[in-house]
């Protein structure tokens, strides 16, 4: 007669647990939902385990943490359940609790029937065993600091939905502005937008309004912004800007709350050091006109080292590596676990010695990786050595491929900088190529002497 679905899958844990070598008696497993959870207690003396279920209700999750420290538990396991696991997490760890957050896709392959109960007894039985790794988290600042910057983030890219929505409007007048300068949010863009709200119909006083530096002249801005006026579409252009200001003041918000963030993780020491000049012009015209410069020297000594030296690395691509990894990376035995971590590694998959068919991945890349991809876009021309390297890459591969090695390289110079003090130093696009055709010349040597020959540089005839 076949065993029911539980019981065999009970029976299997139970084989799982006298075969296998047990590292940490006092742990616990946790199967959480939105609105209650299963909570697995370590192995007693008789060889049985106890299980609870609690609501996720504050005051239940601490009626939790006083039975887990009845059972002298030192360590929980949970999953990453959507944002359910955080208050619980939270929770746990501010009572001296170790919380294990643990990635749902292996843990969802538990033999027999699946169950609430069954999965927070899976859970903690691979936990005793020493057969579930953890998932990154920072620390309470650097959480903290994280969660500011990425809902900062969010009104960045609704403040861009709504430039698109003016874009818009301004179209359906044929009053096209983003064709009139290279960039709306600019000083001429918004100039222009605003007075236009405010009333004003005269394509060349509205282009009078372009600033010094921009390429077109008067008369080309002005042929483009001679429209219709319609009330409906102005209407719908005077809201778009107010909430596009409404969110602007809401970013100003953020902004003041994240640099008091900063100053408080800044170490003492750090506190009075000054970041050297940027060196790059371009760099440090663009830091200027954006106004960084304040926030560039916090993050600098926050991070104990300038990471805007690296090409194409910015204050906001800085911002974001340090709101989601802090400035210590020492969790991080090897750059390649960092770079892993990530999503910067090319996927190879293996089975049976043969390669299998890459599929896309299930995850999407993190907010660095993104930031880093971002950032070696910008590499394509630039007369670099990492501009070089992008190149030479794109030369042979697709550009997507390009971008990939490219931001896998920028994540490594981060990692040597902050994790061992190694300076970034720019050998420049002419020193790298020569470098690359040394190598390649060895390369080709090395092959040739494989099969007995031997490379001779070719002459030019002399002249009769």
């Amino acid at each position: 007669m076949r065993k029911p679905a539980e019981v065999a899958a009970k029976e299997f844990a139970a084989r799982v647990s006298r075969e296998l070598p047990t590292i940490r008696d006092r742990v616990a497993g946790i199967d959480l939902g939105s609105r209650q959870m299963y909570v697995c207690g370590p192995v007693e003396q008789d060889g049985k385990r106890e299980v609870r279920s609690y609501d996720t209700t504050t005051e239940a999750i601490r009626a939790c943490v006083q039975w887990l420290q009845q059972k002298q538990v030192e360590s929980v396991a949970m999953e990453s359940t959507g944002v359910y696991w955080i208050p619980v997490l939270e929770i746990m760890e501010a009572d001296g609790l170790e919380v294990l957050l643990v990635d749902t896709r292996p843990l969802s392959r538990v033999p027999g029937h699946k169950t609430d109960v069954i999965d927070c007894e899976w859970i903690q039985t691979l936990h005793s065993h020493g057969l579930l790794q953890g998932c990154f988290r920072p620390g309470e600042a650097i959480s903290m600091l994280r969660n500011l910057t990425r809902q900062k983030a969010v009104l960045v890219a609704e403040q861009a939905d709504w430039v698109r929505r003016m874009h818009k409007c301004l179209d359906q007048m044929n009053v096209r502005v983003h064709h009139a300068v290279s960039d709306t949010q600019g000083t001429t863009g918004m100039a222009i937008i605003r007075a236009i709200v405010k009333g004003e119909r005269d394509p060349r006083k509205l282009a009078a309004l372009r600033d010094a530096r921009c390429q077109k002249s008067e008369e080309q801005i002005a042929a483009l912004l001679s429209g219709h006026w319609r009330g409906d579409h102005l209407f719908n252009l005077e809201q778009s800007l107010k909430i596009y200001d409404l969110l602007g003041e809401r970013l100003a918000e953020y902004e003041r709350q994240i640099q008091e963030r900063m100053k408080r993780l800044t170490p003492p020491d750090n506190e009075d050091r000054k970041a050297p000049a940027v060196r790059n012009p371009a760099k440090a015209k663009a830091i200027k006109r954006r106004n960084q410069e304040e926030k560039r020297q916090r993050l600098y000594r926050l991070a104990g080292a300038d990471l805007t030296v690296i090409d194409a690395i910015n204050v906001e691509t800085v911002e974001v590596l340090l709101s989601e990894y802090g400035p210590d990376l020492s969790k991080f035995e090897s750059e390649k676990q960092f770079v892993a971590h990530l999503q910067l590694v090319p996927r190879k998959p293996v089975s049976g010695g043969k390669p299998l068919k890459k599929r896309a991945r299930k995850t999407k890349s993190t907010r660095t990786g993104q930031a880093l991809s971002m950032a070696a876009v910008t590499l394509s021309r630039s007369s670099s050595a990492l501009g070089a390297y992008f190149r030479r890459i794109s030369r042979t591969k697709d550009g997507s491929v390009a971008v990939f090695a490219t931001a896998r390289k920028l994540a490594t110079l981060i990692y040597r900088m902050l994790r061992w003090g190694q300076q970034y130093v720019d050998i420049g696009q002419q020193a790298y190529e020569d470098l690359y055709q040394a190598a390649r010349l060895r390369r080709l040597a090395a092959t040739a002497a494989q099969f007995g020959y031997e490379i001779t540089k070719k002459t030019e005839a002399a002249n009769p």
